[in-house]
């Protein structure tokens, strides 16, 4: 590799890994709804474009979601804004969701796994940009087996597609009658109970014989480790973003830019079914 084309990743990867970080913290989405593509363009740039690279872009990124998600839910925790008693109680299930998700990764092919995740991240962007953020005052989840249903879910979607279930659970938690702090904290400890046990299964995975170097199963260690670099540093900012500034207008024009990425993927996935 040259090292023109190494600055080239190593850039890519930190400035992925900064937006992710503050992403975290301020709107609680996970990051790797930024850093699936990110990863996609660096593997193509390493010259694995073939069959299982978007596995390998959704378990790094949600390597990388550990740690990101980890400093979020704790800077948020000094805050006092964790619903501790709700996430031991969805853990389980979200835990459970992720191994299914991780399992389904392998039997999907990686160009219909691009498409799922160009569907699933245009939908997001939608919300995101026409949707209220507007708790419902009084409002209150629904009986627990539609809440364990919904969080084996939404635990299942984000490990298959390789986020940290924020994109799921704060308009869900925020539905039903949570504050938007709250949720977007909740919502980062989801994201740990996600990343972890899925993480476990994408390492247990044989390592393909062509997969770039330093990848230990579906993980490029190297990548997550260059975004890690950047995610414990601005996930905490993000947190503290989320108690100064009112992020309606950030989730709106983020939002169109999810569209057009996530966009961009589904129209090449289409192309190339």
């Amino acid at each position: 590799m040259s090292a023109a084309l190494a600055i080239q990743f190593v850039i890519i990867l930190l400035v992925a890994g900064s937006a992710a970080g503050i992403l975290a913290g301020l709107l609680g989405v996970g990051g790797g709804i930024v850093l699936v593509p990110a990863f996609l363009v660096v593997l193509e740039l390493w010259g694995y474009s073939g069959t299982g690279a978007m596995q390998m872009a959704v378990a790094t990124s949600l390597a990388t979601i550990i740690v990101t998600s980890s400093r979020s839910v704790r800077a948020h925790w000094t805050r006092g804004a964790v619903d501790m008693a709700l996430l031991k109680r969805l853990a389980p299930a979200v835990a459970v969701g992720a191994l299914v998700g991780m399992g389904l990764a392998q039997i999907v092919e990686s160009v219909h796994l691009q498409a799922i995740f160009g569907v699933i991240g245009s939908c997001v962007g939608l919300y995101m940009m026409l949707a209220p953020s507007v708790a419902r005052p009084g409002a209150t989840l629904p009986r627990p087996p539609i809440t364990t249903a919904c969080a084996t879910l939404f635990g299942m979607l984000s490990a298959l597609i390789g986020i940290g279930g924020g994109s799921f659970f704060v308009p869900f938690l925020t539905y039903f009658g949570r504050g938007p702090h709250q949720a977007v904290a909740t919502s980062a400890g989801m994201g740990v109970v996600i990343a972890v046990p899925a993480v476990i299964g994408f390492l247990l995975v044989p390592t393909a014989a062509d997969a770039p170097p330093l990848t230990v199963g579906q993980v490029n260690l190297a990548a997550a480790g260059v975004v890690v670099c950047a995610t414990v540093l601005c996930a905490p900012l993000g947190a503290r973003l989320a108690h100064w500034l009112n992020p309606a207008l950030l989730k709106r024009v983020f939002g169109g830019f999810l569209i057009l990425t996530a966009g961009r993927m589904l129209i090449g996935a289409i192309g190339a079914l």
